[in-house]
C-alpha cells in the first residue's frame, strides 16, 4: 500500500521582523496525536494533565489538555507511532493521528501578543494566559486550538486549525504583524496592491 504525501498549506517562511520581535513559522509537520479518553482509565493518569494545561513529557513532547476528557500531544515529525504507542488504550480511550488534518503555525516575541491582539478578541495577558496555557478560540475569524509554549524565554503561541484554513490563517497572521516590521513575500498580502 502506498502512503499519500501531505504538503503543508503554506510555503514560506519562517518569517522574521528585523529587530526580531516577531518570528512566524508553519509549523504543520508537528506530530499531532489526539487522545479521549474517560477520566478513570490508565490513560487519562499517564497523561497527568488538566484541562487548560500542558506539560512536556519524558520524551519532550507536549502534551495538552485541550478539552475535558481530551487531550492532544505535539512531537517532533515523523513520531506518530512512536507517541501514540505511549498511550495505555484500555477502557474507553482513543488515540488519533490528526499530524496531516491540521494546519499549524508558530509565532514568537516580545511583539507576538500585540499582533496577535489585533485580529483576536482574547486577553493574551501573562495573568491569564500564562506559559502552559492551553485554550481553543478564533484568530481571523477561523477557529483554533492555542497553546503558549514559551521559548528561548521569549513569548511563544502554537496555534492550530483545520487544515483547510491552514493558509488563510498564516495570511491573516502575518499581516497583522506588517505594524512590527515583518515583510511578507509577494502573493502572500491579505491586501495585494
Amino acid at each position: 500500500m502506498s502512503e499519500t504525501t501531505m504538503h503543508s498549506p503554506v510555503d514560506v517562511g519562517p518569517l522574521t521582523s528585523p529587530d526580531g520581535g516577531v518570528t512566524l513559522a508553519d509549523a504543520y509537520a508537528t506530530t499531532k496525536i489526539q487522545v479521549r479518553a474517560g477520566a478513570a482509565t490508565a490513560a487519562a493518569a499517564a497523561l497527568g494533565v488538566s484541562y487548560g494545561r500542558s506539560r512536556r513529557n519524558a520524551d519532550g513532547d507536549l502534551v495538552c489538555g485541550t478539552r475535558p476528557d481530551e487531550w492532544t500531544i505535539y512531537g517532533d515529525p515523523g513520531r506518530s507511532g512512536a507517541i501514540s504507542a505511549t498511550v495505555p488504550t484500555e477502557g474507553f480511550v482513543t488515540v488519533i493521528d490528526i499530524t496531516h488534518g491540521r494546519a499549524m503555525l508558530r509565532i514568537s516575541g516580545a511583539n507576538a501578543t500585540s499582533a496577535l491582539s489585533k485580529i483576536c478578541n482574547l486577553d493574551l495577558s501573562d495573568e491569564l494566559t500564562p506559559n502552559g496555557a492551553v485554550f481553543s478560540g478564533s484568530l481571523g475569524a477561523v477557529g483554533c486550538d492555542w497553546v503558549r509554549d514559551d521559548q528561548g524565554g521569549q513569548t511563544s503561541f502554537l496555534i492550530s486549525c483545520e487544515r483547510s484554513f491552514g493558509k488563510f490563517l498564516f495570511i491573516a497572521v502575518a499581516d497583522a504583524c506588517t505594524e512590527f516590521g515583518l515583510s511578507i513575500p509577494a502573493g502572500w498580502e491579505l491586501h495585494p496592491h
